[in-house]
């Protein structure tokens, strides 16, 4: 299964979805900024760290894993790092994917995080991808609603998680191109132990 390797910034009406380079997940494991970096109090959180550290581990093991790799949501107007989104390493042998995400408190609830997913989920189908797969606590309604409203499905839970998933036909949108946008719902994050970034307080 060939998928597209497209670098570069996924630009959305808001916010610029940066993909971290290696150089620059270090910054972020160590919580001080790089030159030239612009980051939003609070950022990074726990989460975005853990995120990072996760795609280190995985350029280590088996490269770099870019384009599918995270990517720091940034804000058009001012250039601040205010969360992460991402997805979990390169598609499988069925063209499957896990993403995740997160915002900094003060972020959350203005739709950054669905636009965000939304971007995320289009360049995945335009690279080829065959589905995406997510999760979130039982709890974290917030994080339920941004992925069900980016035309994520429930397909399951267990005793800690709902899991998410959106399927297409493998290759149908590479072959027409395609490039990512998106549109604005509710703010929450992504809350399995593979995400990006925590759920919501």
């Amino acid at each position: 299964m060939i998928f597209r390797r497209v670098m570069g910034p996924l630009v959305t009406t808001r916010l610029v979805l940066h993909p971290l380079t290696p150089a620059e997940a270090e910054y972020v494991v160590e919580g001080r900024p790089g030159p030239d970096a612009l980051w939003a109090p609070d950022y990074p959180n726990d989460g975005d760290r853990a995120g990072a550290r996760h795609f280190l581990e995985h350029c280590a093991d088996t490269g770099d894993p870019r384009p599918f790799g995270a990517y720091e949501i940034r804000l058009r107007e001012d250039g601040h790092a205010i969360g992460g989104v991402g997805f979990h390493g390169v598609p499988d042998d069925r063209g499957q994917v896990t993403i995740g995400y997160g915002l900094i408190p003060a972020m959350r609830g203005k739709g950054y995080a669905s636009e965000a997913l939304r971007a995320l989920l289009e360049f995945a189908r335009a690279s080829g991808v065959a589905s995406v797969k997510g999760d979130a606590d039982l709890d974290n309604a917030a994080s339920q609603h941004v992925m069900a409203a980016a035309g994520m499905r429930l397909v399951g839970e267990d005793d800690l998680l709902r899991h998410y998933r959106i399927d297409w036909p493998a290759g149908s949108a590479a072959e027409r191109g395609g490039g990512a946008s998106a549109t604005d719902e509710a703010a929450g994050s992504s809350s399995s132990p593979q995400v990006s970034a925590p759920r919501p307080s």
